[in-house]
């Protein structure tokens, strides 16, 4: 038996882990039984929510429970730094060990040293093939060919093991069954790469899925979209492929969630056979989705708002959790903050906008009428906000041959397709609201793939005021958050006494 008897947290993190695309969450291809078997034992949020949908603004959300707008995290480039109150930071001043194997985009060099101390210090090579692992992926195409861009590539060398998410569960394992995992409660993060963009995995998970065997996709060119939607195809040639190619992303991407199915499952064996599972709440969620074809799109966007980008998996099996539960009501995302903290028995010292969950761990239905909001795009006069500074972002910024090329190209000579936008969805409808675009407006009772925007049809006026007002109240809210401690002490100055 461990002798560690504190809450541990093993917490999973794929990156660009839509919900839909799990067989737990409804999907009739996938095969995920791992992650099934996780909600079979935990609970299952079925609408949960990010609050971002580029990797570092959300990743900055979760661990401060604040929205992006609240402290100016937008972008890749801006990440937390040490002034910043965050989870984990929390956790090791409450005495708990922070183990972290898969990519940063979180902490800024000097908050990274304070959570991880001397295991922050790596050579270059060795932080990159973490990043990436041993699998190579090949491009098929020639840059004339207009799936060049479309990120669908062949994986050319490597097997299941040789994957930085491979290679970051191995690490995890070693941590598992070393002395150390049982000697102090522990914080288990594992942020790994797959399945993001590009769209390969070592076989069988490649091929595992026929194109013409999934769903269809959600269509593109639909009227009311942003300009975003048609920037993309244009720049990436995807609106001049004419065969089944977005089919295929779709497929290799259900095929990268099922090898991430099965990496997860190599790392609850291994906490299973460390003794330390009924003493651990194993968390599995990500920081956004992807498009993988839908729209005729691929990867994300910083200002995209569509639910397959904003829609994430929340799954938590705690040793006290009620088995098989499913929470139907929203739920935002960084609210895994808050709810860590309360498992933990942890206070936060900041002002912050996550709820726990621990209720509805234990059975409970979530809130009906809650909405959830999410921040994205630059404002036109930051231009250190977006993609492609041909210094900062050279590495692609100014190489036609990388697949972010046109990213680059677009947010740079049409800026106003990355505008500062804002999302508030309720249980039936969701509000776009953007600074240099159409606005847009779903009814998500008739039209749940959100194709058709209402926001200008006039049976829709009233619901729409009443909703922007919701809105309006919610940057009342939230604008920002006052310190808890405060300059009192210093507020009059003191005369010495003579």
């Amino acid at each position: 038996m461990a002798a560690n008897k504190r809450m541990n947290f093993v917490f999973f993190f794929p990156d660009e882990m839509r919900a839909e695309s799990l067989g737990c969450y409804g999907n009739p291809v996938v095969r995920t039984p791992h992650l099934d078997q996780l909600a079979s034992e935990g609970v299952r949020f079925d609408q949960c929510h990010v609050q971002n949908t580029v990797c570092s603004p959300s990743r900055c959300s979760l661990m401060t429970g604040l929205y992006p707008h609240v402290s100016g995290h937008r972008t890749l480039w801006h990440l937390l730094r040490p002034h910043e109150p965050s989870l984990f930071r929390y956790m090791k001043q409450a005495g708990y060990e922070v183990k972290w194997y898969g990519k940063n985009h979180l902490y800024s060099e000097s908050y990274l040293i304070e959570i991880l101390g001397d295991e922050a210090f790596r050579e270059q090579s060795v932080m990159a093939r973490e990043f990436r692992g041993d699998f190579k992926k090949r491009n098929p195409y020639d840059p004339d060919d207009p799936r060049f861009y479309s990120f669908l590539m062949e994986p050319e060398q490597g097997d299941v093991h040789s994957t930085e998410t491979a290679m970051a569960v191995q690490k995890a394992t070693a941590f598992l069954q070393s002395a150390e995992a049982q000697e102090k409660p522990f914080m288990l993060y594992m942020p790994t790469l797959l399945p993001h963009a590009p769209y390969a995995v070592p076989e069988p998970y490649h091929s595992l899925y026929d194109p013409k065997a999934i769903p269809p996709l959600r269509p593109s060119g639909l009227e009311g979209k942003p300009s975003f939607h048609e920037h993309i195809r244009s720049y990436r040639k995807l609106d001049r492929i004419t065969d089944d190619t977005l089919s295929q992303i779709q497929a290799v991407y259900l095929g990268m969630i099922s090898y991430v199915d099965w990496a997860f499952g190599q790392l609850m064996q291994a906490l299973k056979d460390s003794g330390l599972l009924e003493h651990t709440t194993v968390i599995v969620s990500s920081d956004h989705g992807d498009y993988a074809g839908d729209y005729g799109l691929v990867e994300k966007w910083p200002n995209g708002m569509e639910d397959v980008l904003t829609r994430v998996p929340l799954i938590i099996r705690s040793p006290d959790s009620k088995p098989g539960h499913e929470v139907k009501e929203q739920v935002e995302m960084f609210d895994i903050m808050a709810t860590i903290l309360d498992l933990a028995g942890i206070q936060a010292e900041h002002d912050h906008f996550a709820q726990s969950l621990v209720p509805q761990l234990k059975g409970k239905a979530g809130d009906s009428e809650r909405a959830v909001f999410a921040d994205g795009g630059y404002n036109l006069r930051e231009p250190h906000c977006f993609e492609g500074d041909p210094i900062r972002d050279a590495w692609f910024a100014n190489h036609p041959d990388n697949m972010y090329w046109p990213k680059a190209r677009q947010q740079q000579e049409q800026p106003h397709s990355v505008c500062r936008t804002t999302m508030m969805r309720t249980k039936d409808y969701k509000l776009i609201r953007r600074t240099e675009e159409l606005g847009e407006l779903y009814d998500l009772k008739k039209d749940p793939l959100e194709l058709c925007n209402v926001y200008y049809d006039v049976e829709y006026t009233d619901i729409k005021a009443s909703l922007e007002s919701r809105l309006l109240d919610w940057y009342l809210h939230t604008s920002d958050i006052v310190p808890n401690d405060s300059d009192a002490g210093t507020f009059v100055v003191k005369q010495p006494i003579k």
